[in-house]
C-alpha cells in the first residue's frame, strides 16, 4: 500500500498520505494548515538495516566519533542522518535545525531561539494526522 509525499505550497511541509490500495487516488490535504495547492514529490523506498548495522557504522567512523565529542554542530547532522537516513520524513522545523547546524549555529542556541519563537506564536498542533 503506497504512501504518497506532497509539498504543501502554502506552509512548505513535506506531507505524507497513506494509501489503502492502489487504484485510489487520494485527496491531497496538507494535515498541517489545511491547504489543497499540494505538489507531488517524488519518493524513495527505504532500505532497511539493524539497530547494529547503524551503530556499527557510526562508531566505526572515527572523525565523526572525535567531532562529535568537540560539540561539532556539523557532526549532530551527520549523525542524525546516518541515524534516519536522508529519505525520512522530516518536517520544516527539522530541516531548519540542520541548516542552522551544518551553518556552525550552537544547538543550545537554535533551541532557545525556537522555543522563544514558539511561545510568541499561536498554539498550533503538528501532532494531528
Amino acid at each position: 500500500m503506497p504512501v504518497y509525499e506532497y509539498r504543501c505550497n502554502s506552509c512548505r511541509r513535506k506531507v505524507s498520505l497513506f494509501v489503502r490500495g492502489f487504484s485510489q487516488t487520494p485527496e491531497a490535504v496538507c494535515h498541517y494548515c489545511g491547504g489543497k495547492e499540494l505538489t507531488r514529490l517524488f519518493s524513495t523506498f527505504a532500505r532497511l538495516k539493524t539497530d547494529k548495522d547503524v551503530y556499527d557504522d557510526i562508531l566505526g567512523d572515527t572523525q565523526l566519533v572525535n567531532r562529535m565529542m568537540a560539540n561539532d554542530p556539523s557532526a549532530l547532522v551527520e549523525w542524525s542522518r546516518r541515524m534516519e537516513g536522508d529519505e525520512s520524513t522530516k518536517d520544516s522545523e527539522y530541516e531548519e535545525v540542520v541548516q542552522r547546524l551544518e551553518g556552525g549555529e550552537p544547538l543550545e542556541k537554535i533551541q532557545s531561539e525556537m522555543l522563544a519563537q514558539e511561545s510568541e506564536s499561536p498554539e498550533t498542533s503538528d501532532f494531528e494526522e
